[in-house]
């Protein structure tokens, strides 16, 4: 099977100004899915209370359940399952063409008092997922989740004390650039590898006092992995969860740490507009370096269709985050809850202790659940990531391309003040029940937009808005992306004037008109159906809703 994404995976990358290239020098944006809760396990993705949050806590959880020699076999056969060939087979069928690691330095370390170093079976075990992406044609960076003491003083970093003891015990400093030199060293030939994320989010606000550690810290590390490793490139992320970047300013471009350098910022839970990442465009621009989203999702799919979206017409390259999590509809691959989960948690939250024989159980149909063939698999999810059919788009995500490219208003019309949203824009918001100013895009576990929270985009007469979308190629005997027939396209649709008319064009062809008429109550919302008649080609196409008479609010489109 030829991969969509073969002809981008091609030799090391490297940044080239603000742009990145693969070894063949074709520009590219990485398109990729993180491997949480892998190499460094995170409770909220196991269901689990605030008891269970971290590695460290699951860990003595399991331990004290089924013993240290039944725990050391989970774990092995945890590590082995949770992410297999078929997981990385299917990233790239799916046009992925990366992913990021999380790991914890416990993972690397061996800790036992009569031994030290590395431990190189677990090393061997990221040899074998690298391999995988090698084979299959996928990115791989690897990302320092878990630094020795912890970067972050919380629970995602598998802290001990709720302290930053990265920051402020030199040992562990020390302990941080030898393991990035010791993995340059590993893998300074390996081209597959896309980069090295040096450290995940670091310092959260309540920790700032430290910030001003984290540029020297980047440079030893940087000067460690440079006496090794030429050709890599290097991945730095802001301070508050990756989205402060004042430990970048005053850095002309000829200061910047390293000439192959991305800078990477995340994103959860807020407006997927261009507002909302114009400081990450700003220090694009003033640094002349390429852009990289390194986390976003545990949203919904409306979200991810309008978010992701911004990214790609930015030219900033991205990983949702993330693959795979328990019992859940807004990650591509749910785990399937076990019996009995529920007294797991209980006993996290001071219940009863199951009995080793039924604990035991209930890990082993956990472990069998893991693989891949096993989950189920949330296909609207990754649709709704790269917009391609069938995926629904709520109408206020049209392009972010800008004016006369992705939107357009009539002559001399001015926005109604109102929703602060793309306000950048001029374009008319509002919600569809009540009457609020403030958007909240702040969901998670897949649950959809209340009735309170929807918006809707209004358009009057000369004004129009464009939504791109993607069909994906047929690739020979799979049956993952076959190309689909002709477009359905459904509209949510209010007219709001008499006699209102909007045009529907599909990639610059007329493909259909809806008439009508404003209703007494101002809220007859009519799903309206048009049938475009025409197969479509591989790639990408747009649709383009103008209004030639009247006006009319819009919520969404289900493309098919």
């Amino acid at each position: 099977m030829i991969h969509p994404n073969h002809h981008e995976v091609n030799g090391f990358l490297y940044a080239d100004g603000h742009r990145l290239r693969n070894g063949a020098g074709r520009e590219l944006l990485l398109r990729g899915v993180g491997l949480g809760s892998w190499l460094l396990p995170e409770g909220y993705m196991w269901r689990f209370p605030e008891m269970g949050d971290r590695p460290r806590r699951i860990e003595a959880m399991i331990t004290e359940l089924i013993g240290p020699a039944g725990a050391e076999v989970f774990w092995e056969t945890y590590y082995d399952r949770y992410v297999g060939e078929a997981d990385i087979a299917r990233i790239a069928a799916e046009g992925f063409n990366s992913i990021r690691i999380p790991i914890n330095a416990r993972y690397i370390l061996r800790e036992e008092e009569e031994e030290s170093g590395w431990h190189e079976e677990h090393l061997a075990r990221l040899d074998q997922v690298i391999g995988w992406c090698r084979e299959h044609r996928v990115y791989a960076i690897l990302d320092l989740h878990g630094a020795p003491g912890g970067q972050t003083g919380t629970n995602i970093d598998d802290s001990a004390h709720d302290l930053p003891e990265l920051f402020t015990d030199e040992l562990n400093k020390k302990l941080t650039i030898a393991i990035w030199r010791m993995l340059a060293e590993r893998y300074k030939e390996e081209w597959i590898i896309a980069g090295y994320d040096l450290l995940n989010e670091p310092l959260p606000d309540w920790f700032s006092a430290y910030n001003d550690q984290v540029m020297p810290l980047y440079r030893e590390i940087i000067a460690a992995i440079r006496e090794v490793d030429s050709k890599h490139m290097i991945i730095l992320e802001g301070v508050h969860w990756a989205t402060d970047w004042s430990v970048f300013e005053g850095l002309p471009g000829n200061e910047l740490p390293d000439p192959n350098l991305m800078l990477q910022f995340h994103k959860y839970w807020n407006n997927p507009d261009t507002e909302s990442i114009q400081k990450y465009l700003d220090a694009r621009a003033k640094l002349n370096v390429p852009l990289f989203m390194g986390e976003g999702g545990e949203n919904n799919k409306d979200w991810y269709a309008g978010a992701f979206r911004l990214f790609e017409d930015h030219g900033i390259s991205w990983n949702f985050w993330t693959w795979k999590k328990l019992d859940t509809d807004n990650s591509p691959c749910s785990i399937v809850l076990p019996q009995g989960w529920h007294k797991l948690v209980s006993y996290l939250e001071g219940g009863l202790m199951p009995d080793r024989v039924e604990a035991q159980s209930i890990l082993d149909e956990y472990l069998r659940n893991l693989s891949l063939d096993n989950c189920v698999y949330h296909a609207d999810v990754v649709h709704a990531l790269f917009r391609r059919l069938p995926v629904r788009i709520p109408a206020i995500f049209y392009g972010y391309r800008g004016a006369g490219l992705s939107f357009g208003r009539a002559p001399g019309r001015q926005a109604a003040a109102g929703v602060s949203f793309r306000e950048g824009d001029g374009m008319d918001f509002r919600f569809v029940e009540g009457d609020r100013t403030e958007p909240n895009f702040q969901h998670g576990r897949g649950q959809a937009w209340l009735p309170e929270e929807k918006l809707c985009v209004e358009l009057a007469e000369g004004d129009w808005a464009a939504y791109e979308f993607t069909v994906p190629s047929s690739l020979g005997d799979s049956e993952l992306l076959d190309s689909p027939g002709p477009l359905s396209l459904e509209l949510r649709v209010l007219m709001t004037v008499p006699g209102s008319e909007l045009r529907v064009q599909l990639d610059g062809q007329e493909t259909g008109r809806i008439h009508g008429s404003a209703s007494d109550s101002g809220q007859d919302w009519q799903t309206r159906l048009i049938q475009t008649g025409q197969g479509l080609d591989a790639g990408t196409h747009e649709v383009k809703i103008s209004v030639v008479a009247g006006a009319a609010a819009i919520e969404w489109l289900d493309l098919r």
